[in-house]
C-alpha cells in the first residue's frame, strides 16, 4: 500500500474561530476546494478531520475543520501536516509526477554511471532542483529541466540524466 501523500503543512492558525493556515505542497492550491476530508499528522499519528470551509489568503490555505471552532483548538495543529489517501490523489498529466513518487530513485547519466539517490526536490521559481546523494554522501545538485532530465522510470525505480558541461 502506498503511504498518503502530504499537500501541506499547518503553519499557523487564522482568526478566532478555529482556522488553520496552510503552505500548500502544490502547484494549484484551488484542488483544495475538492476535498472532503484529510488527514492530520502529528507525531507519527494521522487523524482524519472532516473540512468545514476553504478560503485563500495571498499564498496560502485557510481550512476550518468540523468540530474545531476556537482558536485554542486550532492551535494543537501548528507544524502538523495534511496528508490526502492515494485513492483521492488526482492523476498527473504525463511527464508529471508526484515528489514522493521520485524520493529515492537511482539517478543514472546517459552513460549508465549511476550519480546516486534522488534524495530531495526543491523549487528556485523558474525550475526544481534536484538533489541528488551519492554513496560518499556527497549532493549533486541538478536543475529539473529537458536537457538535464532525459527519462524518469517509475516502474524500474530509475532517473536518467544527461550532466551538461560544468554541471558537476
Amino acid at each position: 500500500m502506498l503511504p498518503n501523500l502530504e499537500i501541506g503543512q499547518i503553519v499557523n492558525t487564522f482568526g478566532i474561530k478555529g482556522m488553520v493556515k496552510v503552505k500548500p505542497f502544490t502547484d494549484d492550491i484551488r484542488r483544495f476546494d475538492e476535498l472532503k476530508t484529510v488527514y492530520v499528522e502529528k507525531n507519527s499519528k494521522q487523524t482524519e478531520y472532516e473540512i468545514e470551509e476553504v478560503k485563500y489568503h495571498k499564498d496560502m490555505v485557510l481550512i476550518k475543520f468540523k468540530g474545531i471552532d476556537k482558536v485554542e483548538q486550532a492551535e494543537m495543529f501548528r507544524n502538523s501536516y495534511l496528508t490526502i489517501s492515494r485513492d483521492s490523489v488526482e492523476k498527473l498529466e504525463e511527464g508529471r509526477y508526484y515528489i514522493v513518487d521520485l524520493l529515492g530513485l537511482e539517478v543514472y547519466t546517459d552513460e549508465q554511471v549511476l550519480l546516486g539517490t534522488l534524495e530531495d526536490i526543491f523549487n528556485t521559481g523558474s525550475n526544481d532542483i534536484y538533489v541528488v546523494k551519492d554513496k560518499q554522501g556527497k549532493q549533486i545538485l541538478l536543475p529539473a529541466i529537458q536537457d538535464v532530465i532525459k527519462q524518469i522510470d517509475i516502474e524500474n525505480k530509475k532517473i536518467i540524466v544527461h550532466i551538461l558541461p560544468g554541471l558537476i
